[in-house]
């Protein structure tokens, strides 16, 4: 009988994230560019400098017998805002790492992975630990109990869960960076599922009165048709980073005006705008978001809000699907925090019928988007974002593969279960 491994040791390795982690504020606020660099001040606590290149954290568990499972810590692109936490420094990291979770880590139970979430996640001196310890080290604790279990990391979810082995393909998700044009035509070519988020994140590329935005919207649907394969027709996915709010105005009747008018840009379109304003708390943002919400429902528009900013805890999730205060949830996954609210993420909005995006950063890591893949899956969520990176082709690959080899395997282990319940019966 196989025993549940016990973690005799615990290594850590420095490394880097695979983007940038950017000041928005100081971006927003229209900061000059210097090629690849902002140049000016940070504006947002904790950047050093407006564009600073992301770190993170590996914590490696050396199980019993011997097996080194991993899981990756950092923050997200943008850091400090929207309310999340601070930008990732990696000496406060590694230092609370070592004088709390290490220690808690030795003396976990890493039989059942929600339980070990619990025991090694909880509170430290009544404050949360910072979310980029709990992503990381719930990432290997995750990949601890399938090891032990032999399984994939979708499978301990499911059996945790009590969900049945998915099969179907999530929807992905490819987001462009600054090289719009050339990545768009990368995910059409690629025939992506959602496209191509277009960081509008400024005021030059969202423009006068949203003239600039509606333009790339026209010419992205336009750019589907001309070069992509015959039938082809995906979801146009947009991050505006607010700059609805800011232009046109903080009122929910003006911002689903223009929403309405950008759905009408592209018609036969799916239309996601996410972010359309940053109202400051999560408590305004709840308020707003459900009014414009209700406003769009009643136009029978295709165009869907998309919430990111100020909603980044399962708590808050949970608040906004609860309210109907957006058609789909970003679950950012960093800013969760634990991969298992994560997953329980996906699960409440399904339960208030309220679509759920697998999403993360450009900032993340190889090691944390399979995780991730292996959570959108599990959970059957609406979409996920190809990650990391802001290059398309690796985000597409890492993600893509990585969702075909793990229904491979659960196709595999129900045929496998077909095999063995029949066989009796035959003999």
């Amino acid at each position: 009988m196989r025993t549940s491994p016990t973690i005799k040791d615990v290594i850590l390795a420095p490394g880097s994230g695979s983007f940038f982690y950017d000041d928005q504020a100081a971006i927003r606020a229209g900061v000059a560019h210097d090629g690849f660099r902002y140049l000016g001040a940070p504006l947002t606590p904790g950047f050093t400098t407006v564009r600073m290149p992301a770190c993170s954290l590996s914590i490696g568990l050396v199980l019993s017998d011997d097996v080194i499972v991993w899981g990756d810590m950092m923050s997200v692109q943008y850091s400090g805002a929207g309310g999340r936490d601070q930008v990732f420094h990696l000496d406060t990291i590694q230092a609370l790492t070592r004088s709390v979770v290490i220690p808690r880590l030795l003396n976990a139970d890493v039989s059942s992975f929600l339980a070990a979430c619990e025991a090694v996640l909880a509170y430290d001196q009544g404050k949360r630990l910072p979310l980029a310890i709990e992503y990381g080290v719930s990432q290997a604790l995750l990949r601890a109990v399938a090891h032990n279990a032999r399984t994939t990391l979708a499978e301990v979810i499911c059996s945790e869960y009590h969900l049945a082995l998915p099969e179907k393909p999530v929807p992905l998700y490819a987001q462009s960076g600054d090289s719009r044009e050339i990545n768009v035509d990368k995910m059409i070519l690629k025939s992506v599922d959602v496209l191509p988020h277009g960081l509008i994140n400024s005021r030059e590329k969202f423009g006068a009165s949203g003239e600039a935005f509606r333009d790339f919207v026209k010419w992205v649907a336009k750019r589907t048709r001309e070069i992509g394969e015959p039938g082809y027709h995906p979801i146009l996915h947009f991050d505006v980073y607010g700059w609805i709010g800011l232009e046109i105005g903080m009122e929910a009747q003006k911002i689903a005006d223009f929403i309405t008018r950008v759905a009408d840009d592209v018609p036969g379109y799916r239309l996601h705008i996410e972010c359309p304003a940053d109202f400051g708390s999560t408590e305004v943002q709840l308020e707003e978001y459900a009014k414009i919400v209700a406003l769009l429902d009643r136009r029978g528009t295709e165009a869907r809000v998309v919430v990111d900013e100020q909603c980044n805890t399962l708590d808050d999730i949970r608040s906004f699907a609860k309210a109907k205060a957006a058609h789909l949830v970003q679950i950012k996954m960093p800013d969760v925090g634990s991969i298992a609210d994560s997953a329980k993420a996906v699960l409440v909005c399904k339960e208030n019928g309220v679509g759920a995006y697998v999403g993360g950063s450009c900032t993340e890591t190889d090691l944390s988007t399979r995780a991730a893949v292996n959570i959108a899956v599990a959970t059957q969520a609406d979409m996920m974002l190809a990650k990391p990176g802001m290059g398309v082709d690796e985000a597409v690959s890492i993600v893509g593969n990585e969702q075909s080899r793990l229904l491979s395997v659960l196709n595999y282990r129900r045929s496998q279960n077909c095999v063995q319940t029949v066989r009796p019966a035959l003999a």
